[in-house]
């Protein structure tokens, strides 16, 4: 899997990326699965800068973490995508938290659930 370094560390662009990868189909309500444009804007979290959603139907919230590994993180989405690229090479926990800026254990935390995930796909 490439990532263009360059243009993911952009916010914006991140999201666009991760939004193609972690939902495909595109984003839905994870209770009704009713489509994000059947949904209002419910708040922007602080941290991440990820914009919440609260479903109409079913009055469900969730973002563009939610039914991923990043559930309830906080991580700004260039994070992520670093985190993933940085798994993918092979850098180490320690590195990647260092370059980063989140705990070596945070990131192995991370790690693990990527490979439990994997797994789970492709054993």
């Amino acid at each position: 899997m490439d990532f263009p370094i360059q243009s993911l560390i952009d916010e914006e662009q991140a999201q666009a990326w991760m939004l193609n990868h972690f939902h495909p189909q595109g984003l839905s309500c994870p209770k009704c699965q009713a489509s994000v444009s059947e949904a209002r804007k419910f708040r922007k979290t602080e941290t991440s800068g990820l914009q919440v959603y609260r479903c109409k139907h079913c009055e469900s919230i969730y973002n563009l973490y939610t039914g991923t590994v990043f559930a309830g993180t906080q991580f700004r989405p260039s994070q992520v995508v670093l985190i993933l690229r940085g798994v993918c090479q092979g850098v180490s926990s320690a590195q990647l938290g260092r370059e980063l800026g989140i705990s070596r254990q945070t990131i192995l935390s991370i790690r693990r659930k990527l490979q439990s995930s994997a797994e789970a796909i492709q054993p």
